[in-house]
């Protein structure tokens, strides 16, 4: 982890050009936070919105192409693709900033971002021009609210001439007139409207303050270098400290019974968390048909397992729905697709046409008919949609279960597509003579799937109730329409699996159906797409909870989201359809997210329209947000530090005579984080729930749910050998 230092101050008193000089120093990004709000005002001027609209000038800023270069050496910054880094330093723009610095919708905005940057820099992504060196950030709240956890928080100021003569010098060196009164003006004003909203006049507890009225430029970046590195000497001594008094600590357990378990857990043997990424890049083979041809179970056959949805009624498949699936040693991806039907309208049509849609996206098709019914105008309509799309086909005469139905079979010659291959799929019978037949005609290499995605592709799963807009959110990020959408509740049933990308990474969201009120009482396809949508969850990194924001939240909301905390995965809540929210909404919607989902306050929450696409934006800092909680992980050292500082200030409980006495902590996993404390007696859940709240107070774990156990431990008998 990268070292962060934020420093704060008022304009004029050298925080940028200080900052600069002290990024590249030490080898460290830098961010000009003061310029993001300078590109906002000129992208709204050049957009032509009017700076006193307060709403409008948000609504642009969120959308805003803002790139910030982050070398310290040539600070860029882009915005729609042009370099703007001379333009947002004209007067002009110094003179109108403080509208759109002041509109606290653009400020949380702009936050997120910046919080985006330093931790991204601090990490050591991939991208990062400090390569985890750290960062130094700049500019108004940057110590107090956009990162108030900086190593080293600064908080620079001069005497109001000395800065006059700084602003003034500036100016002078880029060749632009100076104006006394209009400087004076300039920066007190300035200040005067960002005090209103932003604490850069007055030292915040924790900050340290620098006056630099009588240094130099040379003297101050001096200074200020010697501050960081002599907080960071002391943060490396109290590191060590911490470590001195664990190992003391894991010393002591010695005098206790431990089990094998214990042992392994102490020696630090983790479990790793499970990933389960798509196959991608292999030949594509999609199967069509119209509906209740037994596609689904055909495909079953081939996976050898139940992981399609199959019921005797047509129109259970609805989306297209991909597998990784293996043949003769070759492997392939098979496609399960929903019934095409001819001149149907609503839920039946957007089924037909993710069908055909399939077709385009698969390298050959497999097209299921129906031997016992035979060739029907909807088949020979397939047939001609077939033939336009110029792909190789093989055709499967479905529901041959004896060698007596085999005359059905060759009845199917008159499609015009070449031999029929007789097949069961609910028995088997046959199958392997079609995929034979189907290994013949797929290419080696896939004409149409991209190249697999990369190790650090996380999965997202969309998963709520029936109805509450989650295949409308896939569908909005991903700019298309992926899988199918309609006001019947409960159209999804298969988890679909997209590869999207967001903010230039890919990322695997995974569509769900709802989870219904009562799963037990759901009989046939419902019961097992229920039964899909929690293995999805099970598989997947992060589950984004959508709740309908017009109605009132639920128990089955309540419901949706334990089931994702008891799975252990990072969790986001979306309060989805918010363009019909009114005011009145609003305010109750507040009360209810207050008392009823208190329990999981620490879960990233964001409003947005998936219809409309509006804040759709703001999902990835989201994601990204719980996935830093889910992968965090707190060093032994500084957890047993912290845990007997808490146990020191609240112990716990007198129970039966006894006080219970925390013994030794370590954290035996991320994702989820999973924390033991080894004690000499059983800890109450309400003393449990304590540690937990004063664990996210003190290392965050936002977005994910913590496990802790409690290993009670007696001690050792001396007199036994």
């Amino acid at each position: 982890m990268g070292v962060v230092v934020a420093i704060d101050g008022p304009s004029g008193s050298g925080k940028s050009t200080v900052s600069r000089r002290v990024a590249a120093e030490l080898g460290l990004a830098y961010l000009d936070t003061g310029a993001m709000y300078r590109a906002a005002a000129w992208w709204c001027e050049r957009k032509g919105i009017d700076l006193d609209d307060a709403v409008a000038v948000a609504r642009a800023v969120e959308t805003m192409p803002l790139v910030m270069g982050l070398d310290p050496e040539a600070p860029a910054v882009e915005c729609d693709g042009v370099d703007i880094a001379e333009a947002i330093r004209d007067p002009h723009v110094s003179q109108v900033v403080s509208k759109v610095a002041t509109n606290l919708e653009v400020r949380a905005e702009l936050a997120c971002l910046q919080r985006e940057i330093i931790h991204a820099e601090a990490l050591g992504a991939r991208g990062s021009v400090s390569q985890g060196a750290g960062v130094v950030a700049e500019g108004r709240d940057v110590t107090t609210v956009v990162a108030p956890e900086a190593d080293v928080r600064l908080l620079l100021t001069a005497s109001e001439a000395a800065r006059l003569r700084r602003r003034a010098a500036d100016l002078d060196a880029a060749g632009k007139s100076v104006d006394a009164a209009a400087l004076r003006d300039q920066v007190v004003r300035r200040d005067r409207d960002d005090a209103t909203v932003s604490q850069f006049l007055t030292v915040p507890e924790g900050v340290t303050l620098v006056d630099t009225s009588e240094m130099d430029l040379g003297q101050s970046v001096e200074h200020v270098i010697s501050l960081i590195e002599a907080a960071l000497d002391e943060a490396a001594a109290r590191d060590a400290e911490a470590i001195k008094h664990a190992e003391a600590l894991r010393a002591g357990l010695e005098d206790y019974e431990l089990d094998e378990e214990d042992l392994a857990l102490l020696a630090g043997e983790e479990i790793p968390a499970g990933t389960d990424g798509l196959e991608a890049g292999l030949p594509v083979l999609a199967v069509v048909g119209r509906p209740n041809v037994g596609k689904s179970t055909l495909v079953n056959r081939v996976l050898g397992r139940r992981a399609a949805v199959v019921q005797d009624t047509p129109g259970v498949t609805r989306d297209r729905v991909s597998y990784p699936a293996e043949w003769a040693g070759r492997r392939f991806t098979i496609v399960d697709t929903g019934g095409w039907e001819v001149d149907v309208e609503g839920l039946d049509a957007a089924v037909a046409a993710q069908a055909e849609v399939a077709v385009e996206l698969a390298d050959a098709v497999l097209l299921v008919v129906d031997a016992q019914v035979g060739i029907t105008q909807t088949d020979a309509s397939i047939v001609r949609m077939l033939r336009r799309s110029g792909k190789p086909v093989v055709l499967a005469a479905n529901k041959v279960d004896s060698p007596a139905q085999e005359g059905d079979a060759a009845a199917l010659w008159n499609l015009g597509l070449g031999e029929p291959y007789a097949v069961s799929a609910l028995h088997g019978r046959g199958s392997g003579d079609v995929l034979d037949a189907a290994m013949a005609v797929l290419p080696e290499v896939s004409a149409v799937a991209g190249p697999a995605p990369g190790a650090d592709l996380h999965r997202v799963a969309l998963v709520g109730r029936p109805n509450v807009g989650k295949s409308s959110l896939l569908n909005s990020i991903a700019g298309a329409q992926r899988v199918v959408v309609n006001e019947v509740a409960g159209t999804t049933r298969d988890p679909v699996d997209e590869v999207i990308e967001l903010n230039g990474r890919q990322w695997v969201f995974v569509d769900t159906a709802g989870i219904r009120r009562r799963v037990r009482q759901t009989r046939g396809a419902d019961y097992y797409a229920v039964l899909r949508t929690q293995g999805a969850i099970e598989k997947a990194e992060v589950a984004v909870v959508l709740l309908d924001a017009s109605e009132p939240v639920s128990e089955q909301d309540v419901r949706v989201i334990q089931q994702v905390v008891d799975a252990g995965r990072a969790l986001v809540l979306v309060n989805n359809k918010w363009d019909l929210v009114d005011e009145e909404r609003q305010k109750m919607l507040a009360w209810e997210v207050e008392h009823d989902l208190g329990h999981v306050s620490w879960a990233p929450h964001i409003n947005l329209a998936a219809r409309t696409g509006w804040h759709t934006n703001r999902l990835v800092r989201a994601l990204d947000a719980a996935l830093e909680g889910w992968t965090t992980r707190v060093p032994t050292g500084r957890l047993n530090a912290f845990l007997g500082q808490l146990q020191s200030a609240t112990p716990h409980p007198l129970r039966g005579g006894k006080q219970p006495r925390i013994l030794f902590a370590t954290q035996a996993q991320t994702a989820p984080p999973r924390i033991v404390i080894f004690t000499t007696g059983f800890l109450d859940a309400g003393y449990r729930r304590f540690i937990e709240r004063r664990l996210r107070e003190e290392f965050g774990f936002v977005g994910s749910p913590i496990q802790i156990g409690v290993r009670v431990r007696e001690k050792r008998d001396r007199r036994r050998k």
